[in-house]
Formats: C-alpha cells, structure tokens, sequence
C-alpha cells in the first residue's frame, strides 16, 4: 500500500507539470493569435529598431540628437516607400488589368498539354450522365443555393484601412524606440543589484543587438542585390516594367522557398502574357530561377557564414506556423523573429541548447 502511494506520489507531479505545459503552450497560441493586431505592430517596430538604429547612433556620431536622427531616418524611410509607390503602382495596376485577357491566353497556350486530360473528363462525365439517368436520380429537382456575401471592394477597403493603422502605429512605435536610445537598459542596469550583473546585462545587449542588426542589414543588403540582379535580367530580355520585378523578387525573398516559388510564378506568368513565342517565353524565369538558384546556395552561405545560418527544417515550420498565425506579415517576419531568437539564446547560457538547434 506503502510502495502504491510512492509510485502515485512520484507519477503525480509529470503528470501535473506536463498538464500545465499543454495549458501554457495552448493559451500562449490562443493570446498570440487573437493579440494580432497588438502584438504585429510591436514585433515590426522591434524588428525595424534593430535594422536602423545603427545608422541613428551613427548620426548621433556626427553631433545629431537622438529624437532629430530618428525622425530624419523615419523621414527618409516613408520617402523612399513613397517613391516606390509612386512608380510602381502603375505598372503593377497595369499588370491587373491585363489578367482577364492574360488568363484566356495562357489557356490558348496550354489548350494543347490539357487535349488528353479534356478528353478524358468528358468520358467520365458521359458515365456519370449515363448512370444518373438508368438510377433515375436527376438533379433537374435539386434546389439552387445561392451565398451572397461582400463585395470584394468593401473588403480590400476595410483591410486597407486596417494596414494604414497598423502601420501608423508601427511608425509612431519605431520612433520612440529609435529616440530613446539606451534609455531601457540604463533602466535595467538600475534595478540589477551586483556589479558582475550589470556589465554582464551591457555585455548581451550590446552583443545581441550588433549581431541582430548585422543579420537583418545584411539580409536586406543580400535581396537588394537579388532584387537589382533580376530586374537587370528583366530589363536584359524585354520583359516590361523590370523595375517592378526586380522589387517583388527583393521583397518576396525574404519569404524562404514559397517566396522564390511565387516569384517564379509571377515571372513565367508575365512573360507567356508578354511573348507570343514559346521558347522566349521561358527565358525570364530560366534566367530568374538561375539567380536565385547562385543567391540561396552560393551567395548567401558564403556572406552568412554557418552561425548565423538557421536549421532549414526549422526555417520551414516556423515559416508554416507564423503564416498560419499571423497570415502574410507573419511569412514575412518569421525568419527574421527566428534569427532574432537564435542570436539571443545563442548569448544567454541557459537557453544555448534552443540556440544549437535552431541553428544549421
């Protein structure tokens, strides 16, 4: 009876914490997923803070004040997404109006490939036709449902207006983050009581925060390159508008492996759309796929180096997960929030091992 209650006394407190963890990781997912419009804009301005901070301290450097050198890079950030705007909302308002008239011609260009597939179908449909009308089972009685919901307008215009004041609060977010400088360490060097805790605190800061701000100028240094290269490779073969590719391949880039596939998507679509001839068609996305290809197996390991390389398994998962929870900015920011992770633990002694297996 004794050796019992032992046994029960042992298995009770597993069995309790792995309850609680279960309950920890489900309201963690839970508050995550519905704190989406608190918790994106925090991450982004967290993410661009460490991104251009260095160029404020480095103004800071030439005698500017920290809130005058934040708004001057703030200032100069929304002028450089203006300009973008501005020259590529044509184009791309081009390449939209082209798509009902872009889809009846690639259908004309794989009508061929789908002859077999066709034919086949319509058998299948002729049994099918056959066997309802020996069952007696028509649908000539089957009522109609139509679903009516919004119009497509009234949603792009409620997520427009929420992506303005996401991004409103992202910029307003960014601005006090870069104005205050150190001004959360000072505070957290205050409340620490030893000496040794102090200057180990500066230590991984400063640490943490060059490590991340080198990744993510780095990262953007890397897809500018890729989105230069392709817009050349563009530009090279006629295809209109290679400003506008080279920026969606810059951008989309920052998306592992389904970015690069949707650009790839977008280019051999464009260009069947551009091209009458078949084998000139397929030179826009030959010639894409060839340098993305050199960027991901060469050019990026080599300038990355394998500490800050993240575990390809794990890059996926996190990318799947964060898009499933956040939807397309959660794509966007995943790699750079597992990179951000994987460097901090990577400073912090107890969380070493989560930093070794994030890593390659």
């Amino acid at each position: 009876m004794s050796a019992g209650g032992r046994d029960s006394g042992r298995e009770w407190p597993f069995a309790a914490t792995v309850a609680v963890t279960g309950i920890f990781i489900l309201l963690s997912l839970y508050t995550l997923y519905f704190a989406r419009p608190f918790l994106l804009p925090l991450v982004v301005a967290t993410i661009l803070n460490f991104l251009l901070s260095p160029v404020v301290r480095g103004l800071g450097r030439l005698h500017v004040p920290m809130p005058i050198g934040a708004a001057l890079v703030i200032l100069a950030l929304l002028g450089i997404v203006a300009l973008g705007i501005e020259r590529l909302s044509g184009p791309a308002a081009e390449w939209l109006r082209k798509t009902p008239q872009g889809v009846e011609r690639i259908e004309q260009r794989v009508r061929g490939l789908r002859g077999p597939v066709e034919q086949v179908q319509e058998a299948a449909q002729k049994v099918e036709e056959e066997v309802a009308e020996l069952s007696g089972d028509g649908t000539a009685g089957t009522p109609e449902v139509t679903v009516r919901g919004g119009t497509w307008t009234g949603a792009l215009l409620s997520r427009t207006q929420a992506f303005l004041g996401s991004a409103v609060v992202v910029l307003i977010l960014l601005y006090f983050l870069l104005a205050s400088g150190d001004f959360f360490l000072r505070k957290l060097i205050r409340v620490l009581p030893r000496l040794e805790d102090k200057r180990r605190a500066v230590e991984i800061a400063r640490q943490t925060e060059l490590h991340i701000s080198t990744y993510l100028s780095t990262v953007t240094l890397i897809n500018a390159a890729l989105g230069l290269a392709v817009g050349t490779a563009m530009w090279a073969v006629g295809m209109p508008n290679p400003a506008l590719w080279g920026v969606v391949a810059g951008l989309l880039n920052y998306v592992p492996y389904l970015g690069s596939l949707v650009t790839l998507a977008l280019i051999t679509i464009a260009s069947i759309l551009t091209f009458e001839d078949t084998s000139r068609a397929i030179v826009a996305p030959l010639l894409y796929f060839a340098i993305n290809f050199a960027e991901g197996y060469f050019l990026t390991p080599t300038i990355m180096g394998r500490r800050l390389t993240l575990n390809p398994v794990v890059v996926f998962v996190g990318l799947v997960f964060w898009g499933w929870l956040w939807g397309v900015p959660g794509a966007l920011i995943a790699v750079p929030l597992m990179a951000m992770l994987k460097i901090l633990c990577d400073h912090i002694e107890p969380l070493s091992p989560i930093g070794e297996f994030l890593g390659r």
